[in-house]
């Protein structure tokens, strides 16, 4: 299904770009990808994301969409018959997904960012305690939206899983480049367990990012932040 009129503008090493694609696969349609360079954005970005100018988003019929969860869930409802439901059917479950989904992207990502970021080693370790803070909170969440099985979504990968699991090769960047242990099986057993069971996923494996690679566009990212001249 889907194919020519199915299109994903985004970026190999956009967290937010993979759960697009994850969620695409898991329901079997077929996409072709463009992938995006943010210091030298497409005519087609612009045109198509001119409020934010940002990535991920998903042209379905000539039509633009934005934000990574919101078109999770716009993929879920156009092709509701389609592979796996990915948000969960109860009414309840489903809000409790969306909320620790937003929970993932607001605390863990502006982690990542002071991490990146910063200009001293104080902020650094602030970060990285609030990271496993979060993480220690998502792990209460896991035992019980799991109930006891492989997932945040039970038997398979549902909304959350793709929300969490799209920032699990940086969270190992981010341990790369500090030399701090993030994923302590000690602390979250449930989550490291879970983490190595969605990376390994059919639908997951093949857009998850290469970590040493990644390593290196963190790297990258790094070095330019720190030479960028100061805001006027």
């Amino acid at each position: 299904m889907g194919g020519e009129d199915v299109k994903l503008l985004g970026l190999w090493a956009s967290p937010f770009s993979m759960r697009v694609s994850i969620a695409l696969n898991l329901k079997g349609i077929k996409y072709t990808s463009s992938e995006e360079s943010l210091e030298a954005k497409s005519e087609l970005l612009l045109k198509s994301n001119p409020v934010y100018k940002k990535i991920p988003v998903l042209i379905h019929k000539d039509r633009p969409l934005c934000e990574s969860l919101i078109i999770v869930q716009y993929i879920d409802d156009v092709w509701a018959a389609s592979g796996q439901s990915i948000l969960p059917a109860d009414p309840y479950d489903r809000a409790i997904h969306r909320f620790w989904a937003k929970y993932a992207d607001e605390q863990i990502f502006a982690s990542l960012g002071v991490i990146l970021c910063a200009k001293t080693e104080e902020e650094i370790a602030a970060a990285i305690s609030q990271m496993k803070t979060v993480l220690e909170q998502l792990e209460e969440a896991f035992e019980k939206c799991s109930k006891g099985k492989s997932f945040f979504g039970g038997d398979s990968i549902q909304y959350l899983d793709i929300a969490l699991g799209s920032f699990w090769s940086w969270i190992k960047v981010i341990e790369l480049l500090t030399g701090s242990k993030i994923l302590e099986k000690k602390k979250i057993p449930l989550l490291v367990r879970w983490g190595d069971k969605y990376c390994a996923h059919d639908a997951v494996k093949d857009s998850m990012q290469d970590v040493e690679k990644l390593l290196e566009y963190a790297k990258r990212l790094q070095a330019f932040v720190k030479n960028a001249p100061p805001a006027q």
